[in-house]
């Protein structure tokens, strides 16, 4: 039984490489692993926790599991600002740890991203305001950017406080 599962979870992800969700922070497009995204919702209560970071706003209950939750502007090191109808929490997953990441706004689901169509950001700077740290890779096509910063999902999952 346990064979079946695996065979599962390694379809799984042969099915979504290549699959990228882009949501919007600020005026930068950024695109995860979809993978990695485990739920998409609207902002909910959340809990703050005291000593933390700046950009993590606290914990929320999503169906019984406790999630931190960052806000991906202050993650970038962008200002904070009102949250609106569009600002939504993408929780990712990685090795079984979740996290709500908010963000300004859910865009579209890439499919067939090209490998060859992703280059690795410059050493200097990160395009955007964000530092290239968190940027795996930019998009381009046909030698033009396509304004699409894909994250690096170990580096947005690096935080001292969860």
């Amino acid at each position: 039984m346990a064979d079946n599962n695996s065979s599962e979870k390694i379809t799984d992800v042969k099915e979504t490489m290549g699959q990228y969700l882009t949501f919007r922070v600020e005026n930068g497009v950024y695109g995860v692993g979809i993978g990695y995204v485990k739920d998409i919702i609207r902002i909910q209560k959340i809990t703050p926790v005291p000593h933390t970071d700046r950009y993590v706003k606290g914990i929320m209950n999503l169906r019984g599991t406790i999630v931190p939750v960052l806000d991906m502007r202050l993650r970038f090191g962008l200002p904070e600002e009102e949250y609106s109808d569009r600002t939504c929490v993408v929780v990712l997953e990685k090795d079984n740890m979740q996290i709500g990441t908010i963000v300004d706004e859910v865009q579209e689901v890439l499919k067939d991203v090209d490998e060859n169509e992703l280059q690795p950001p410059p050493k200097a700077g990160g395009g955007q305001g964000v530092p290239n740290r968190f940027v795996r890779a930019i998009g381009v096509s046909n030698d033009k950017v396509k304004q699409k910063l894909f994250l690096d999902i170990d580096k947005v999952f690096e935080a001292r406080d969860f």
